[in-house]
């Protein structure tokens, strides 16, 4: 048990504690990815077979991680009894990887092919503008992003469209979301397709409607690990009980001080009434701090004590004191980006690596005046939430690959029927999608003929060939790099660039059996999140919001725009109430990002939507105790001095 003597004692007690319901609650930075990984080692050396184990975590970045560190830990364990047929892992997996999973096993059952088609969230608003055109509506008036949102929050509350149509209350916007939820819903049977929000409803009703299958899933894993406990929805719980059944050997872990989420479906309750749902749970808490110093966990106390939904802990480390906190109180948002770039161009100078700073905001806005001020002073960054997958050739590609592999999928022939042109027009795409291509005549009917023969190569090439070269012919076949490269323009040029890195990132997948390396390629594409993008190589400061910076840790982390209204932010919708408890988690989750360095900046006027506003300081900057804070003096620029005044 040598690999026991590494944990501190709560992670040990946690690791022990392998029999029954286990709540976990893990501060930041103490070491819950650990705990995690040496508790499924326990478990086998335990005698646990490691495909018995499952682990669910909610980004991609995280259970790469995980699978990484389990991996690892088994290999190099000189006391396990090699070989145990370790080919055999844990499964270690997201949510929606997991949906997946179980729904290519099960897609006989549910009636969809194997390599059924992922809408990602640009084809659902598509299709959900395209229902709002056909029934009539404006979608300027009725925006497809808002009527996407209303379903997507439904189906996390475990709603069908059936049963919203059946429990919604008759009102002007219930019947339009009920009419475009059912073309919706149309359009993604008809193509053999499911949403993001499916990949979960879909194994929920699975798992709840068919014995056989819930029997069937229930005895795959005989322990259920289920990180981040706090963020789940109703039907990502759901789903975590009818896997785990009556076992009942359920491990979460989660900090409900990091409750960030709840504007997308995650519900604080799961967590706080984990003990009510499984009786006789143990909870350990896990308070030491590995990341941070004294000063930013003092600070991170003080913040989160005032929340009343909560369980009590304190954050403490071993690592020393450290640096008081930085505040700095900028004229305007210029004046704050023009401080933030100078003090990293300083950091930079001292020795820290760019990669280990962040600017984190509040609100996207925010970001162009850091840009600027970083153009301007040649400081490298890099913007979270560009997404590769996102870019146009890449989806083209990816696209012919899907239309390939399903020919129900519309979506993908309507997107890539033309790319490059081939002078395939509206009305004969209309007429192929109504089931009368064969009433095509004369050149027509050639250019259509020519089009699926190229998709049935692309089919071909995926059954028999590594994913890889697969990618590389349809580049090369279906005309993309040679139009991209007639035109020579620089961003086409790139464009060619992004092709060939996506061939790169293929060959991950080339080791795995033919097809299941193409299955696992567009579930990835499909699944990507922001957090993925981040290039780890790459030199540069990493600029993003609040809710983007959930799990990832810096030696400096500059918190911009601490004012009030903008963060606490003021919700858009005058009738909507601002939950001040959940600002003050995204605000601990932000300041807990820091290992070494905290900056806390806000500005006595900010430009908003054009208008140019004076603003308070952030009610969180009150706090923070006094004797933690260094202001930092600001470099005058002119423009005078706002003095705030107590009436």
């Amino acid at each position: 048990m040598h690999y026991l003597e590494t944990l501190n004692q709560k992670q040990r007690e946690a690791v022990e504690a392998t029999e029954g319901p286990l709540l976990i609650l893990a501060g930041a930075g103490a070491g819950k990815t650990k705990t995690l990984t040496h508790r499924m080692l326990h478990l086998i050396h335990k005698g646990v077979t490691p495909g018995k184990i499952l682990a669910i975590t909610f980004t991609n970045k995280a259970a790469k991680e995980m699978r990484e560190r389990v991996g690892l830990l088994i290999e190099q364990d000189p006391s396990l009894n090699l070989p145990i047929s370790f080919d055999e892992r844990p499964f270690v997996s997201t949510f929606h990887s997991l949906g997946v999973h179980i729904i290519r096993s099960e897609a006989q059952t549910l009636g969809l092919p194997r390599m059924f088609s992922i809408f990602d969230r640009s084809d659902s608003k598509r299709a959900i503008k395209e229902a709002l055109e056909q029934l009539g509506y404006d979608t300027k008036e009725f925006e497809p992003n808002v009527v996407l949102s209303i379903i997507s929050k439904e189906k996390g509350l475990g709603v069908t469209h059936t049963e919203y149509g059946q429990q919604a209350a008759t009102s002007f916007m219930s019947d339009l979301i009920k009419n475009v939820w059912r073309l919706y819903e149309e359009r993604l049977k008809k193509e053999k397709a499911l949403d993001f929000d499916d990949l979960l409803l879909k194994t929920l009703k699975l798992l709840t409607e068919n014995t056989q299958a819930r029997e069937r899933w229930q005895n795959t894993w005989d322990y259920v690990h289920v990180d981040e406990y706090q963020d789940t929805n109703k039907v990502q719980y759901l789903i975590m009980r009818a896997l785990v059944g009556d076992r009942n050997n359920i491990c979460v872990v989660g900090d409900v001080d990091q409750n960030i989420y709840s504007w997308r479906g995650a519900d604080i309750k799961n967590i706080l009434n984990f003990e009510r749902d499984f009786p006789k749970s143990q909870m350990i808490l896990l308070e030491e701090n590995y990341r941070s110093s004294k000063t930013i966990l003092d600070a991170a106390n003080a913040i989160i004590k005032k929340n009343k939904n909560r369980f009590d802990k304190n954050l403490f480390t071993q690592k020393g004191v450290g640096e008081k906190i930085a505040e700095y109180e900028a004229y305007d948002g210029s004046d704050e980006a023009r401080f933030v770039a100078d003090e990293i161009k300083k950091l930079v100078d001292s020795g820290t690596r760019p990669e280990e700073i962040a600017v984190l905001y509040r609100a996207n806005f925010q970001s162009r005046a850091i840009e600027e001020a970083f153009l301007e002073r040649n400081v490298p960054y890099q913007v979270l939430g560009t997404k590769f997958f996102d870019r146009k050739e890449v989806k083209d590609t990816l696209s012919f690959l899907r239309a390939a592999m399903n020919p129900d999928s519309l979506s993908d022939i309507s997107r890539v029927i033309n790319v490059p042109p081939r002078g395939i027009g509206k009305a004969t795409i209309a007429k192929i999608f109504s089931g009368s291509g064969e009433t095509l005549t004369g050149t027509t009917a050639k250019k259509w003929e020519d089009f699926k023969r190229m998709l049935e190569v692309i089919k071909t090439s995926a059954e028999t060939e590594k994913p890889s070269d697969v990618l590389k012919k349809i580049i090369e076949i279906t005309g993309l790099e040679k139009a991209f490269l007639e035109s020579g323009t620089e961003e086409d040029v790139e464009r060619v660039g992004n092709m060939k890195e996506l061939v790169t990132l293929a060959t991950k997948y080339d080791a795995l059996p033919l097809l299941t390396g193409i299955e696992k390629l567009l579930e990835d594409a499909s699944l990507h999140s922001d957090q993925d993008d981040l290039e780890e190589t790459q030199q540069a400061t990493r600029m993003m919001t609040v809710h983007s910076s959930k799990g990832l840790e810096f030696d400096a982390v500059f918190i911009v725009g601490l004012e009030q209204d903008l963060f606490p932010h003021k919700p858009m919708d005058r009738d909507a109430k601002r939950d001040n408890e959940e600002e003050r988690r995204l605000f601990y989750v932000a300041v807990t990002r820091a290992r070494k360095k905290l900056y806390l900046c806000h500005a006595s006027v900010r430009t908003i939507y054009g208008s140019r506003e004076f603003t308070a300081p952030s009610e969180f900057l009150f706090d923070v105790p006094p004797d933690l804070i260094h202001k930092e003096e600001r470099v005058e620029t002119g423009r005078g001095r706002v003095i705030y005044l107590e009436l």
